[in-house]
C-alpha cells in the first residue's frame, strides 16, 4: 500500500493550489458568511472545472471515476485554503450514495458542478441549504429532497447550517450503501481537518518568524520551536492513517469503517493541536474575526464535530476491536 500521492495526484493538487492561491479564497469565505454567495459560487464553478466534483462519479455519468485516495489528496488542499461551500456533501457523500442507483441525471449534474447539499444520515440539519441548488436528507434507507425549516447557528460563521425535514422521496437505498457513503464523507472531513491544521501551522510559523519580543524573534525561543514541532509531527503521523483508510475504502475492505474512524479521530486531534498552538502563539488577537487565522481555528472546531464527533468515532473503533 502506497501512503504518498502519485505523480498525477501531486499534479492535481498543485493545479488546485495555484487556482485557490490566486482566487482570494478568504474574501469569498467572508462574503459567504455574510449571505453573499456570489464569490463562493463563482469559485465553486472554477474548482468544479478542474474535476473536483467529478472525482467519485463514474465515467459513464461524465465523471472521472477516481478513488477515495484522490479525494483525500484534493480535500486536504480544500481544507488548507478554507474554501466555503458544501464540498463534502456535494462531491463525496452524494456521489458515493448514488453511484449504484438509477439517478443517472443527478449524478451527471453533480459531476458537472451542481451545488448540492445533504444532511448526515438520520440528522435534521444540513450545511449551506440556502446556498445550494438542491438539498437532500437521508432517513433510514430512504433519500428525500430536503425542505429547509429554519436557520441554525454554527461555531464557524462560514458553515451555514439549516434545519431540514424530508420532502419528496428520491430513491430507496440499502444500509451498506448509506454506511459506505458516510465513511467516504467522514474521510473527506478528516482530509479537510488535515489541510486546515497545515494552514494553521504555516501561518503560525510565518507569524513567529516576524514577531519580535525582548529583542529576539519569537520563533527563536526553544519552547516555541518544540510546540510547533509537536504540531508538525502530529499532522505528519495523521496523513498515513487518512491515505490508508482511503485505500481500504476503495478496496471495499471489511475494516474500512474502523480505519476511517481512526483517521477522523487522529485528524481531529492533530488539527486541534494546530489550532491551540496558533491561538497561543498569536495571542489574544487570534480571537478576533478580522484576523484570517481565526477562520481556520473556527473551521477546525466545526469540522471536528461534523460527520461524526470524535466520541462517536472512538465508539466505532472500540466496537470493531471488541468484535475482533
Amino acid at each position: 500500500m502506497k501512503f504518498s500521492p502519485d505523480q498525477e495526484q501531486e499534479d492535481f493538487a498543485r493545479a488546485l493550489d495555484a487556482l485557490l492561491s490566486s482566487a482570494d479564497t478568504v474574501a469569498a469565505a467572508r462574503a459567504w458568511a455574510g449571505d453573499d454567495f456570489g464569490p463562493g459560487s463563482k469559485l465553486w464553478r472554477r474548482v468544479a472545472g478542474l474535476g473536483v466534483t467529478a472525482l467519485l462519479i463514474p465515467e459513464e455519468s461524465n465523471g472521472i471515476g477516481g478513488t477515495l485516495v484522490d479525494v483525500a489528496v484534493v480535500f486536504e488542499r480544500l481544507g488548507y485554503h478554507g474554501i466555503p461551500g458544501p464540498w463534502i456533501e456535494s462531491a463525496v457523500f452524494l456521489p458515493a450514495l448514488l453511484n449504484d442507483s438509477s439517478e443517472t441525471s443527478l449524478r451527471t449534474r453533480l459531476a458537472e458542478g451542481l451545488i448540492a447539499t445533504s444532511s448526515e444520515p438520520d440528522a435534521s440539519r444540513a450545511l449551506d441549504v440556502r446556498a445550494a441548488d438542491c438539498a437532500f436528507t437521508v432517513t433510514g434507507n430512504r433519500m428525500f429532497r430536503a425542505q429547509r425549516t429554519d436557520d441554525m447557528t454554527s461555531v464557524d460563521p462560514v458553515r451555514r447550517l439549516g434545519a431540514v425535514e424530508p420532502g419528496e422521496p428520491v430513491c430507496e437505498l440499502d444500509a451498506a450503501t448509506v454506511i459506505r457513503a458516510f465513511d467516504a464523507a467522514s474521510l473527506a472531513c478528516a482530509s479537510m481537518l488535515l489541510g486546515a491544521g497545515q494552514r494553521l501551522l504555516a501561518d503560525t510559523v510565518a507569524y513567529v518568524l516576524q514577531r519580535r519580543q525582548f529583542g529576539r524573534v519569537v520563533g527563536g525561543y526553544q519552547a516555541v520551536k518544540h510546540m510547533l514541532a509537536d504540531v508538525e509531527v502530529s499532522l505528519d503521523f495523521t496523513r498515513p492513517l487518512v491515505i490508508g483508510a482511503a485505500h481500504e475504502w476503495t478496496a471495499n475492505s471489511t475494516t474500512v469503517s474502523r480505519d476511517v474512524s481512526a483517521a477522523k479521530v487522529a485528524a481531529g486531534n492533530a488539527a486541534y493541536l494546530a489550532a491551540r498552538a496558533a491561538l497561543q502563539l498569536h495571542g489574544a488577537v487570534a480571537y478576533t474575526l478580522e484576523l484570517d487565522v481565526s477562520m481556520w481555528i473556527l473551521r477546525v472546531q466545526a469540522l471536528e464535530t461534523a460527520w461524526g464527533t470524535s466520541a462517536y468515532h472512538r465508539g466505532r473503533i472500540a466496537a470493531a476491536l471488541r468484535e475482533g
